[in-house]
């Protein structure tokens, strides 16, 4: 959880001075009465986290008292009430969790850079991280970008951090940024996922593997045509929601948002597991060039259901309810959409500012408006809403409803998880994708809408634009 924190107290007669202690100067002097140091208002931003065996590695972190421009080192972090508290001056930055993708290749280059710098200097001071995250990045006005509230593994001020050690930390960062990589740049995106797999084995050979690919792949731009974005939401701690995008060929792409369900280990594995399975198997099907579209859509039905019965089998092992809602659609030529969907994850067609759904939901309360039992408005506030009569991962080969839907240049795809649908009524995503054209910014402002709307659960969406 983070806080912003500030000094401004016009509830007290007196203000504190930073540098000398003094805490009797009259709110309305500029200057401190004992030392004469001037006034200026200060904030912070405070991060609180609950996790107790994380605790002792972060004070040991704080007690080194690393000082990099890659880092924003904590001016002071506390245990209350078991809760640890860490501080940073603020100075208007904002967090990366706030950025939608793709980024421009020589963006993501230079974020990738400015990481792998900042790690290597923790590493070689002892410092071992878990993993870094989007929520770990700070991003300042000029893009710069420092690493904050880091989950730290372990801390010691003599030693190095090397070998395996460096291997969570290293995919992570990997995986970070193929998310921002654009569908476009495949050959990045696959760089990136063999070093996310396993294919590169410490953080400075990744870093040399970036800067040889600063030259090739930097100058090159697409136009914005994408956006996609998940977030936690308001009053969740665990992110359950997946999504991912694949060029298969240079006739088709596939892009597809999954929400887990299950609970921690579970239901963000399954939806893991789904975009994953969903996206190798699609690739490795359109290599053989199926022609006709029945053959495409056995291609997209046979991706489904080894994700499905993959989940499955996973869940079986562990034990475990773990399932996932999924959606999808794979462009073909840039003029036919084969939209596919499990659960009550959804996929809608803006065309001419007006804005269709395309899917159906597999719930209680759909199955409901259909009989007419009840009207779709009183579907959205039903207590049996969250009741899901078809998920992908419970049972074995699942029964997939596809949709062909035929596409216009100027048309806008958005699909969804029930965490922005759920919040946001229909009109008004019509309004904010009529609003902002830039599929980035129309992101954005969606999840922004899906917390004004309450936030109760991840929220995670992706828009498409056809050329």
């Amino acid at each position: 959880m983070f806080y912003l924190a500030n000094d401004v107290r016009p509830d007290l007669l007196s203000r504190r001075c930073w540098s000398c202690g003094h805490d009797d100067t009259p709110r309305s002097e500029e200057a401190c009465a004992s030392c004469a140091e001037p006034f200026r208002d200060r904030r912070f931003l405070v991060s609180a986290r609950w996790s107790r065996e994380l605790f002792e590695p972060y004070l040991a972190y704080f007690d080194l008292h690393l000082m990099h421009p890659g880092l924003a080192t904590p001016v002071d972090v506390f245990v209350l009430d078991n809760v640890l508290f860490s501080i940073v001056p603020y100075a208007g930055e904002g967090l990366m969790v706030d950025e939608a993708a793709p980024l421009h290749n020589a963006r993501l280059l230079d974020l990738g850079q400015r990481i792998v710098g900042s790690v290597a200097y923790l590493h070689a001071r002892g410092v071992q991280l878990c993993w870094v995250n989007r929520a770990n990045l700070l991003v300042g006005a000029d893009n710069q970008v420092r690493l904050f509230d880091l989950e730290v593994e372990a801390a010691a001020e003599h030693g190095d951090v090397a070998g395996a050690a460096q291997e969570p930390v290293l995919h992570s960062i990997a995986e970070l940024l193929r998310r921002y990589a654009n569908v476009e740049a495949d050959a990045l995106a696959a760089f990136l996922q063999a070093a996310e797999g396993g294919g590169i084995q410490d953080v400075a050979t990744l870093g040399r593997e970036i800067e040889s690919r600063f030259d090739k792949f930097a100058p090159v731009a697409y136009p914005p045509l994408l956006g996609g974005m998940s977030d936690v939401g308001l009053t969740r701690q665990l992110n359950e929601d997946n999504w991912g995008w694949t060029r298969l060929s240079d006739r088709s792409k596939l892009y597809v948002v999954a929400d887990g369900m299950g609970g921690h280990e579970s239901g963000e594995v399954a939806s893991h597991l789904a975009v994953k399975t969903i996206c190798e198997v699609a690739r490795q099907r359109e290599a053989l060039a199926p022609e006709g579209e029945d053959a495409v859509e056995n291609l997209l039905d046979e991706s489904f259901q080894a994700a499905n019965n993959l989940i499955k089998d996973t869940a079986d092992a562990k034990g475990t309810d773990m399932g996932t809602t999924l959606v999808c659609i794979l462009v073909l030529d840039n003029n036919v959409g084969f939209m596919a969907n499990v659960g009550d994850s959804r996929g809608y067609l803006l065309r001419g500012g007006v804005l269709h759904q395309i899917t159906k939901d597999h719930s209680l309360v759909q199955k409901m408006v259909e009989r007419g039992r009840i009207t779709a408005e009183e579907a959205r506030h039903h207590p049996h809403s969250n009741i899901l009569l078809r998920t992908v991962g419970t049972e074995r080969d699942i029964d997939i409803e596809m949709f062909r839907v035929e596409l216009e240049p100027g048309d806008r795809v958005l699909m969804c998880s029930d965490g922005l649908w759920g919040e946001v009524e229909d009109r008004d995503m019509e309004s904010i994708l009529n609003t902002y054209t830039d599929p980035r910014i129309a992101s954005r402002e969606l999840v922004r809408a899906a917390h004004h709307g309450g936030g109760k659960d991840n929220v995670t969406l992706m828009i498409v634009t056809i050329e």
